[in-house]
């Protein structure tokens, strides 16, 4: 499975309900996206930034629907969608949970490419059972980019309070995810989930 990243910025905050509202009625209808099976809106209501995940079978199901999300960001106005400054493609390694989640922790993982897979491995055999056994944890999400070698994980909470009552056991296990892919840790954010619509369970290859 892939996903496609999409990062906006300069938002107008006032408008977030109202497009949340439009964001989470196109997610829901099958059809809007052709081939899209999952979606995945977070937002930092402090910055002013988005992300939208969406979720596809295969890389070219993907490339095929970009026509349909260009559609789709003609119909809501610049100043509610904000400014899109990047679109990225992942690799999709784990996706187990999500729908219901109030609040999500985005790590930024970097290291060697070869060490991607090992590293997973180590994720789900070591340390993604001990993250899950948290108070108000609600799913995982693992995308990888195989050629810089940069793995973004996304863990997802009941609420904002679950999520800063994780803040001191999840950054040591992040710590340990980075040693298991041989690499540091680059970044973490943390959002708002405005929309977890249709996120079936992947399960891992590595």
């Amino acid at each position: 499975m892939y996903a496609r990243v999409a990062s906006f910025e300069d938002r107008d905050m006032t408008l977030a309900d109202e497009l949340t509202a439009k964001v989470a009625d196109r997610a829901r209808q099958k059809d809007a996206i052709p081939g899209a099976h999952g979606f995945l809106m977070l937002v930092d209501p402090e910055q002013g930034t988005a992300l939208g995940i969406t979720m596809f079978a295969t890389e070219q199901e993907l490339r095929d629907a970009e026509p349909a999300f260009e559609e789709m960001a003609s119909t809501i106005p610049e100043e509610m969608r904000g400014n899109r400054v990047s679109v990225d493609v992942y690799e999709v390694l784990m996706l187990d949970g999500g729908t219901g989640a109030k609040a999500a922790r985005l790590s930024t993982l970097e290291g060697p490419p070869e060490q991607i897979d090992p590293g997973t491995r180590q994720v789900i055999e070591d340390i993604l059972p001990r993250v899950a056994s948290l108070d108000g944890f609600a799913g995982v999400i693992s995308l990888a980019d195989r050629k810089s070698g940069v793995t973004k994980l996304v863990t997802l909470w009941t609420s904002a309070d679950a999520l800063a009552a994780s803040e001191s056991a999840a950054k040591s296990l992040r710590s340990e995810a980075a040693e298991a892919a041989g690499g540091k840790v680059a970044g973490v954010d943390r959002y708002d989930v405005a929309v977890a619509e249709r996120l079936d369970k992947v399960e891992a290859t590595v």
